[in-house]
């Protein structure tokens, strides 16, 4: 799988979460502490952006219903959502944020 650039790291405040495109997907890009997560940016449950969400505890919440997911794992931490969401692997070079796709 390709390793593409997504970001600086400085475009990710610590805490914060942002979207940006990759191809034809959109990731949400989370900074936590000394590491950068990466998951799909669709909420599973009504289709809202994560990019919008709040972070904290490892965690991505929703802004439109308050499901939340693990930032390392996708997985569904928080109904209404029903289906976990991809996480992705990131890796830092110098300034710039990569995903593997």
């Amino acid at each position: 799988m390709p390793w593409v650039r997504v970001a600086k790291t400085s475009d990710i405040q610590e805490g914060q979460i942002r979207t940006f495109a990759v191809g034809s997907k959109k990731i949400a890009v989370a900074h936590v502490g000394k590491a950068f997560f990466a998951v799909d940016d669709t909420c599973t449950h009504l289709q809202c952006s994560l990019g919008g969400g709040t972070v904290s505890n490892g965690e991505v919440e929703c802004p439109c219903h308050g499901a939340r997911f693990d930032l390392a794992t996708g997985e569904v931490r928080a109904l209404p959502a029903p289906i976990s969401i991809q996480a992705y692997k990131v890796k830092v070079g110098g300034e710039e944020l990569f995903v593997e796709i």
